[in-house]
């Protein structure tokens, strides 16, 4: 075996890896715990329409609920952003109130987070799942930073850059070292969530960028299974059925895929690739011992294109934090938060000395 050949070896990609091409992975799925409960619930995208019905509540007893019977989650983020801006101004006072407790709870678990040894010195923290996408969880997110600073901590509260649709699926590519991805067009990706699963095929661009700042999502299936009553078999079934109908996309546009497939799935992720845990919005239990999420995919999946395939997991908040690494080349520790179904997270340490600013 040459050198090359055994340093490719040492290299070789596993799941839930401590050591990834560009990072280390310092922490991930931290769960903290008060009198209360688990403080990362207090910053979950429950705990916003917790605080619009809290708001709404004198109102109701009033009979001047601005909102009507309706239930507060099924207003939607977007129906409260153009109240916020347009409607009257009970309403407004409604939105805005429940997005100040919001911001002073994410505070307030930043916080509690970087108290973690594993979490001193944090430059940044990125934001990102499904309440960051709207309107109404920038500003909460925005308020957050603005009082952390009047605190005096210095750190800097960002929106991931990428759509949360697509950060989960492009955040799988950085989790294989450069060679694996070498003369390959793009690879599949799948970002396994609470409620839905996506499955996508990311056109690397490597041409354009080495360190993947040009990565995109091509195509991607979207399955909403928290809609449905379904087992964890009838779920795998549905995710290796999307992935088969992506790689006859990939084939049918001539589209040269890596034999990998990237995977970001909620929990503790095992060297052996199981769940130990963090899996229960998941359907079926995940977590069990003869369950083995890789193993099921590869056994149903042998080849993409010339190659056997490999599939290498982690957790769904280390990969979605990963898609942010193109825009983190000037800082040393830094952090991911995703606020959707749980609070996800994860605090990386690049390996390459921070590039300063021109």
């Amino acid at each position: 075996m040459t050198k090359q050949e055994q340093s490719q070896q040492a290299d070789l990609p596993g799941h839930g890896a401590a050591v990834l091409p560009s990072v280390t992975v310092d922490s991930y799925n931290v769960e903290i715990e008060d009198e209360e409960g688990f403080i990362g619930d207090k910053a979950s995208k429950g705990a916003f329409w917790e605080f619009i019905e809290k708001w709404r509540k004198p109102l109701k007893e009033l009979g001047e609920d601005p909102f009507g019977d309706k239930s507060s989650e099924k207003i939607g983020k977007q129906k409260l952003a153009k109240l916020l801006a347009d409607g009257d101004p009970e309403s407004a006072s409604v939105v805005q109130s429940a997005i100040e407790d919001f911001a002073q709870q994410l505070a307030f678990v930043i916080r509690r987070f970087l108290r973690l040894k594993d979490w001193r010195d944090t430059e940044s923290i990125s934001v990102g799942g499904g309440f960051r996408a709207s309107r109404i969880g920038e500003l909460a997110i925005a308020r957050a930073e603005l009082l952390l600073r009047a605190e005096d901590i210095k750190l800097d509260l960002e929106l991931i850059r990428n759509d949360p649709d697509e950060a989960g699926l492009l955040g799988a590519a950085h989790l294989l070292p450069a060679w694996m991805l070498k003369g390959h067009d793009g690879i599949l990706a799948v970002d396994i969530g609470g409620t839905n699963f996506r499955a996508g095929v990311v056109e690397l661009n490597l041409k354009k960028s080495a360190e993947l700042a040009k990565a995109r999502v091509l195509e991607f299936e979207l399955w909403r299974h928290g809609e449905e009553d379904i087992s964890r078999e009838d779920a795998t079934d549905r995710l290796i059925e999307m992935l088969k109908e992506l790689i006859a996309w990939s084939q049918k546009k001539k589209m040269e895929l890596a034999p990998v497939i990237g995977i970001g799935c909620p929990g503790i992720i095992q060297e052996d690739g199981s769940i130990d845990r963090g899996g229960q919005n998941l359907p079926g239990n995940w977590e069990s011992s003869r369950f083995n999420l890789p193993q099921v995919i590869r056994e149903r999946i042998r080849r993409i294109g010339d190659g056997e395939t490999m599939v290498v997991m982690h957790n769904d908040a280390v990969v979605q934090g990963l898609s942010e690494l193109p825009y983190l080349k000037d800082r040393k520790h830094w952090g991911i938060l995703t606020i959707g179904t749980g609070l996800g997270n994860a605090r990386f340490t690049n390996r390459t000395p921070p590039k300063k600013a021109k």
